[in-house]
């Protein structure tokens, strides 16, 4: 549970890294090189793994303290935290109220400034003049919006299935935790390899020799 729960809330500090790259790429990139050191880009690293492990540590501690009597038997195929203290048989209001505080405060927090980012780069792009300029700006960011979709889309639909489909089949709450574990990590190269064109050649040209 540590590690699953933690690399979603790294992943998460890092698409919002991401989002502020590109937005300093094309709405500041006269001070691109000044914003974004060497030494800062490192401190931004170090951040994102402090946030995602000292958020975590106390949900973990405070699941501890619970009573398990009931089935073990978990709705999804990982030790997802919701579904963890539904097996327990004691008060988890506290539990339940720091978790939506965590999500709030990581990806919540996380998906409204990238949001905002994008408003900003959307204002910044439709302001040039140039349709050819517009499209290469468009262009630099569209993986990355991408990767938000397939990281924050499978997290939302889990979230609505954990809290509204208690009387849907197992298979869908496996189904869907699994596509929020799997589909992200397993997509995101392709998804940034194929914006390079020396990978994308080389990637066509194993499959038409395949096909050949």
């Amino acid at each position: 549970m540590f590690f699953i729960h933690g690399f979603t809330f790294m992943e998460s500090s890092v698409l919002l890294a991401m989002a502020f790259d590109c937005f300093i790429a094309i709405c500041n990139p006269l001070r691109y090189a000044m914003i974004l050191t060497n030494s800062r880009i490192i401190k931004v690293g170090f951040a994102i793994v402090i946030r995602g492990t000292t958020a975590l540590v106390p949900l973990l501690l405070l699941l501890k303290r619970l009573s398990f009597c009931h089935n073990h038997v978990l709705h999804h195929s990982y030790c997802f935290h919701p579904d963890v203290m539904k097996l327990s048989c004691t008060d988890t209001r506290i539990n339940s109220a720091f978790g939506l505080a965590i999500v709030i405060s990581t990806a919540g927090l996380d998906s409204v400034l990238i949001f905002l980012s994008y408003v900003l780069i959307i204002h910044s792009v439709l302001g040039i003049a140039s349709t050819e300029e517009r499209k290469t700006a468009f262009g630099a960011c569209i993986s990355h919006i991408i990767a938000v979709a397939l990281f924050y889309i499978p997290m939302i639909s889990l979230s609505l299935v954990h809290r509204f489909g208690e009387h849907a089949p197992p298979f869908v709450h496996t189904l869907i935790a699994s596509v929020y574990l799997l589909i992200p990590p397993v997509m995101n190269p392709i998804i940034y390899s194929v914006k390079t064109k020396q990978i994308l050649r080389a990637v066509l040209k194993v499959f038409l020799s395949k096909v050949v």
